[in-house]
């Protein structure tokens, strides 16, 4: 049985982070599914269908991986697609607390569904979404920190934001 993890993430935008768990994911599972959750708490920038289009050119050439989105429990998600983890990365200690409430509590809802944690490249450890939209926002120069789609999808947005 092929080994599939499910990565999940809002993922507004994708960064060079994310791709990077998602190339080292795939050393160790088969399969990923890249799962867009939608969090009605966080005030998106892109529409899930723009994040599942710049994934989607990001990840293109990239073998065994499928994009999905889910609005339910991610346990519940990982097992109706058999999935036998979740893929998580870590930038920082800061990442930890949250990510350790998150792993136990999925633990508690389904002790099937493993939690794999990836510790980011040191490239991309200070390279978060919120802080790359922050940037672009004001003009910084974000070149490097995500994909060149991305860069120029986050200009395209905030050329129609009024500052």
């Amino acid at each position: 049985m092929p080994k599939l993890a499910i990565y999940p993430g809002s993922f507004d935008p994708v960064t060079n982070g994310h791709v990077d768990i998602i190339v080292r994911g795939l050393k160790i599972f088969d399969q990923i599914i890249i799962c867009i959750l939608n969090n009605p708490a966080k005030n998106a920038l892109f529409t899930v269908d723009e994040r599942m289009e710049m994934l989607s050119s990001c990840l293109n050439g990239i073998k065994n991986v499928e994009m999905a989105t889910y609005d339910g429990l991610l346990v519940d998600y990982a097992v109706q697609r058999k999935a036998q983890a979740i893929l998580r990365g870590m930038r920082a200690v800061s990442d930890f607390e949250y990510e350790f409430q998150m792993a136990l509590m999925n633990r508690r809802l389904n002790r099937d569904i493993q939690t794999v944690f990836l510790m980011t490249g040191l490239r991309w450890i200070f390279t978060s979404s919120s802080i790359i939209k922050e940037a672009a926002r004001f003009g910084g120069n974000i070149n490097g920190m995500v994909p060149k789609i991305v860069q120029q999808k986050l200009k395209e947005k905030f050329s129609t934001v009024n500052l």
